[in-house]
């Protein structure tokens, strides 16, 4: 910017020299700021604005001064406004029409006062060749931000609106290369530009490109994913924030015009920004129409409301709501069970957080419907978890916690590690073993049923219709696995039944021996004192499996086990 302001000041030394040398001596003067211009009131004629004040001047020196403080575009405008007037070559470009346009019209340099003026020279300039450009119009209309309000008095503000609004709506599909144009503009003149494109027949919904290559320009700089966030100047904050607040309200009400990453990315930025709570909460309801599409990053937005919790649960928990009103309204056949793997893992990592109140963390888990849960494998994580990372809450709290998972849906994998975890109350443990050895119970019985058997050996069916055949693969899978499973526990039971036949055998045989040589033949061997056979040895009946060998063969006969 310096070396700018150089050069401006070597440029206007050169004129002032050029025209000192001239052999009429210079008789008006001209303050532009904190810079002079010595000059000539005859070569000045054409300028109305400067001829109506010497005329009026009441000086008698030959010498007349004339502030102007306001000048539009300051020193280096009127210095081009006055090489004009002197008849020095002008190379008028994109950068500079716009000062030259509204120097011309604040100077009166009209064609009342002279046939070769300056306004007719930069109107022609700018309707035959700035306004036929979209990048050219662009540029003349963010120079424009800097002359106002003159741009808006001689309509160049409008009429280069309403050019790169023409220019846009030609094109077939949204560019890149003049969606990053329009990114240098003002945020004001950005939403005008916005507005006279859609009053054109631009189509709303293919702004969102459009509005993401500006945000991520405009929103540059804002450090918003640290846990400490940077407090930036409170001017350009503001600044910021109206940007932001802009944005929102300038995208398309229909969802999927923007991405779930984008608007977390807006979202991250509003409450960083504090902008109004109409613009938190829309961009809340955009993340919820679209939760589908969100991956656990997107939900992992930082909290700044000082209370040392790393991530906005709260925040979060109201996007979840709106997607569970988004689909009671939308009658969805498959409501909700898209993203129950989805906030099982955000509840995983919220547990993590040392600061994660308990009250906080089970209101968000009792949003989660039951039905979005095919197993409650992910709750159980989740609970495990924060059981691990806070151990010292009470028993009761522990209680309540585990509430929020469903023992009678866990898989086999998360029963068997529910069996060895010490963090858990011992009730639910029982109640998973009891749970467990309730539905061996069941399989074992159905494994002697005719139902059963037709299971194993099903009768041939004729072919699916070609519309169920993906269907029918998938059944047939879980089926095949289903005889397997029960094929195993066949052979368990048949198992326990030559062990029954043996034992009876010895104790027929051992009928004359002594009574404590039989105790010895009945009674098996003593189990290892292990936190499960402890637990089942106090339960009593409620416990029927708990002897050795019956465990030893369910641990065999058991799939994919977790130690």
């Amino acid at each position: 910017m310096s070396g700018k302001k150089e050069l401006l000041s070597l440029a206007m030394e050169r004129t002032s020299e050029w025209i000192s040398s001239q052999e009429i001596p210079s008789d008006i003067t001209v303050h532009i700021g904190d810079t002079s211009f010595s000059l000539h009131k005859i070569l000045l004629l054409k300028c109305g604005f400067i001829k109506r004040l010497t005329s009026e001047s009441s000086n008698d020196s030959n010498i007349t001064v004339i502030k102007i403080p306001d000048f539009p575009g300051g020193a280096e405008a009127f210095e081009l406004a006055i090489k004009f007037c002197y008849g020095i070559h002008l190379e008028m470009n994109a950068e500079n029409i716009a000062m030259l346009r509204c120097a011309a019209e604040y100077l009166d340099m009209t064609k009342e006062h002279s046939a070769a003026n300056l306004v007719e020279t930069t109107e022609v300039y700018l309707n035959e060749v700035i306004l036929k450009s979209l990048t050219s119009s662009v540029k003349v209309l963010q120079k424009s931000e800097g002359l106002l309000p003159m741009a808006e008095r001689v309509k160049l503000v409008s009429r280069c609106i309403d050019a790169i609004a023409y220019e846009t709506c030609q094109e077939s599909q949204t560019s890149d290369l003049w969606a990053e144009d329009l990114s240098v503009l003002r945020i004001d003149m950005f939403q005008r530009v916005l507005i006279a494109m859609m009053a054109r027949g631009f189509k709303k919904h293919a702004l969102g490109p459009v509005l993401v290559v500006y945000a991520q320009k405009a929103l540059r700089g804002l450090e918003i994913s640290a846990r400490v966030a940077k407090k930036m100047d409170a001017e350009l904050e503001h600044e910021k924030r109206v940007i932001l607040e802009t944005i929102v309200s300038l995208l398309p009400r229909e969802a999927n015009t923007v991405s779930v990453s984008f608007l977390s990315m807006l979202l991250r930025a509003a409450l960083y920004l504090e902008t109004t709570v109409a613009c938190r909460l829309d961009l809340e309801k955009r993340m919820g129409l679209q939760l589908r599409q969100a991956v656990l990053d997107d939900l992992l937005i930082p909290s700044f409301n000082g209370d040392n919790i790393m991530f906005d649960v709260d925040t979060v928990q109201r996007i979840l709501m709106n997607y569970l009103e988004f689909e009671v309204e939308g009658n969805s056949i498959d409501f909700a069970t898209d993203i129950g793997e989805l906030m099982e893992s955000y509840l995983a990592e919220v547990a993590s957080d040392r600061s994660m109140n308990l009250v906080k963390f089970m209101k968000l888990a009792e949003c989660f419907p039951e039905q979005s849960r095919i197993t409650d494998d992910g709750m159980y994580r989740a609970i495990d978890i924060y059981l691990k990372v806070h151990p010292n809450i009470s028993e009761v709290e522990k209680k309540k916690l585990c509430s929020l998972m469903n023992c009678q849906k866990l898989s086999q994998e998360a029963c068997a590690h529910v069996a060895q975890n010490e963090r858990l109350p011992v009730q639910i443990v029982v109640q998973v073993l009891h749970q467990e050895q309730q539905t061996l119970r069941q399989v074992l019985c159905e494994s002697h049923s005719p139902v059963a058997a037709t299971a194993i050996a099903p009768p041939e069916s004729p072919p699916p219709h070609p519309t169920l055949t993906s269907y029918n693969n998938e059944l047939s899978k879980l089926n095949r696995e289903n005889q397997n499973l029960k094929l195993e526990l066949l052979k368990v039971k048949m198992t326990l039944k030559e062990l029954e036949r043996e034992k009876d055998f010895e104790i027929k045989s051992c009928s004359d021996c002594s009574p404590v040589s039989t105790a010895s033949v009945v009674k098996p061997p003593l189990p290892r004192k292990s936190f499960i056979s402890s637990v089942s040895r106090k339960l009593g009946k409620l416990n029927p499996f708990g002897h050795t060998p019956g465990r030893t063969m369910l641990r065999k006969g058991r799939r994919h086990s977790i130690s």
